[in-house]
This record gives structure tokens, C-alpha cells and sequence, in this order.
């Protein structure tokens, strides 16, 4: 395909999913000093513990190499500023990206050894991803900030494994919405709140205050065993919608899963769909 071409195409978002173990630690020793920036790489060498290092290079590195793909700037080319919040976002040099890339957003999550990555273009994208085996402790603490609504909800579950998924299910979708919004944690997430098929599905979304013609699609999934991930993305019309779900770090151009993107809700008003 020309790069006239894809200048001009329609961009749907994508996710990308990657373990650290797709990206054995000799690889990423030799790629992460040529393709990090200054910033980066001091970050790395501040972690006290290697487990942590290898997780921050791994992810980073997989970052490059997505958005190397999407725009076609070689890895090392990519200048990645942070917003007052500490939020990424790619310099677009003045004579424009090869594979276009106006309206650009990315954001990427990651926790003990799973990377997740969204990519848009014109519309804001926020991902989350948790594993379920959080301490008892955390997950305590978590559900204090959701809404009473969904705290009750979360206590309607059995003891262990059913309300442990309820908790990292409302949480991962609370980050995402608000890494999606570019607040992350100053948003109180007390002031919104969700509506949960009991296995899998967002049937509503009541929004914050200062969202109230915001419209919003989102989607729940389990890339693999035992770890949960949310996605967010702004919504402006009512097609029908999937995400692409890539695996693995991406050497290539993989044939993708397809993630259902359910119609948008929000706006001011709770939408419940009938269970």
C-alpha cells in the first residue's frame, strides 16, 4: 500500500497485547539503548529492583515499536513529549508523519509482566490491565473508591474469586475512562460509575459532572488467563464497531483477534440494557 494512500484512510483504534517473555531479556538489552530516549532510559536505571527495570525497558520498547509501525518513523525517530499529568503523546515533526497520524492518541498500561496498548486517531483512547491474583488488601482499598452503587454490587459476589473479578473488572474500566479523559487518578472515581453484565459487558455509564456530553464505547476482555483489561474510546457516531487485537511483541503485522466495541453510552444519561 503507497504512503499517499494511507495518509488518507480511515485509521480504526487498535490494541496490542504483549507479555514481557514475548521479548527475551538479550533483545531487549540490545534494542531498548537504541530505541529509548534520554528520558527513558534514565527512568529505567532509577528502578531499585531488575523486575521492575526489565518491566519499564520491555514496555517501552514495545511502545516504540507499535508506534513505529502505525506512522512510519523508525523507533528512534519517535519524540515523546508528557503532558502536565505525565501523559505521553507523540511530536509530530513539521513535515508531517509518512503513514499520517493527525489526531493521534495512544496510552499504554502495563502490570507484572503483561503490556497493553491502545492506539486512535481521532478519538481519545485510555486501556487498563490488572491481574486477578492482587492482594486482598489492594483490592479492599479499591473498592472504597468505586460509587455505593457498585460497592453493593460488588458485595452482592461470593467471597473470593467472583468478587475479586467484580473488583478488577469496575477498576480496570474506571482507569481506562479516566486515562481515556487524560486525568487518570486526579479524577475521583466516586464520580462516575458503571453498570456490569454479570460476565462480561458494560450495559451503563453514568459520567462525571464535567463529561456530560461525552459519549463513550467501551470494551472489556481477558487477553490471556487470569488478566483483565478495559478499554475506552471516545465515541462520535453510532456505527458498529470491533478492535483489532494483536498478540505478541510486534515483529510484524500479525492476523488479529476482533474485540467487540459495543454503541456508545454516556451523555449525561445512564443507558441499562436489559440482562
Amino acid at each position: 500500500m503507497s504512503t499517499g494512500t494511507r495518509q488518507h484512510e480511515e485509521k480504526q483504534p487498535t490494541l496490542w497485547f504483549c507479555a514481557n517473555d514475548d521479548l527475551p531479556p538479550d533483545l531487549t538489552a540490545t534494542l531498548a539503548p537504541q530505541w529509548l530516549d534520554v528520558y527513558e532510559r534514565e527512568t529505567a536505571n532509577g528502578f531499585l529492583f531488575e523486575r521492575d527495570r526489565r518491566q519499564y525497558l520491555v514496555a517501552h520498547t514495545f511502545l516504540r515499536r507499535v508506534l513505529a509501525l502505525d506512522v512510519g518513523l523508525p523507533e528512534s525517530e519517535l519524540v515523546i513529549r508528557r503532558s502536565s499529568r505525565g501523559r505521553p503523546f507523540l511530536r509530530v515533526p513539521a513535515g508531517g508523519l509518512p503513514c499520517g497520524g493527525l489526531g493521534l492518541d495512544f496510552n499504554l498500561s502495563h502490570t507484572n509482566g503483561c503490556n497493553l496498548l491502545g492506539i486512535a486517531h481521532g478519538s481519545p483512547i485510555g486501556v487498563d490491565v490488572e491481574r486477578l491474583d492482587r492482594d486482598g488488601r489492594a483490592l479492599r482499598t479499591i473498592t472504597r473508591t468505586f460509587t455505593r452503587t457498585e460497592q453493593a454490587w460488588v458485595a452482592e459476589a461470593e467471597q473470593g474469586m467472583p468478587r475479586r473479578r467484580r473488583v478488577i473488572r469496575l477498576w480496570t474500566l474506571k482507569e481506562a475512562y479516566a486515562k481515556a479523559r487524560g486525568l487518570g487518578l486526579a479524577l475521583p472515581f466516586d464520580t462516575f460509575s458503571f453498570t456490569l453484565a454479570d460476565d462480561r459487558g458494560v450495559t451503563g455509564f453514568s459520567p462525571p459532572g464535567d463529561d456530560r456530553e461525552g459519549r463513550w464505547r467501551f470494551a472489556e476482555l481477558e487477553p490471556v488467563p487470569d488478566v483483565l483489561a478495559a478499554v475506552a474510546v471516545g465515541a462520535d457516531d453510532e456505527r458498529d464497531a470491533a478492535l483489532p487485537l494483536h498478540h505478541g511483541f510486534p515483529w510484524s503485522r500479525t492476523e488479529p483477534r476482533r474485540i467487540e466495541l459495543p454503541r456508545a453510552l454516556g451523555g449525561g444519561v445512564e443507558v441499562t440494557l436489559s440482562r
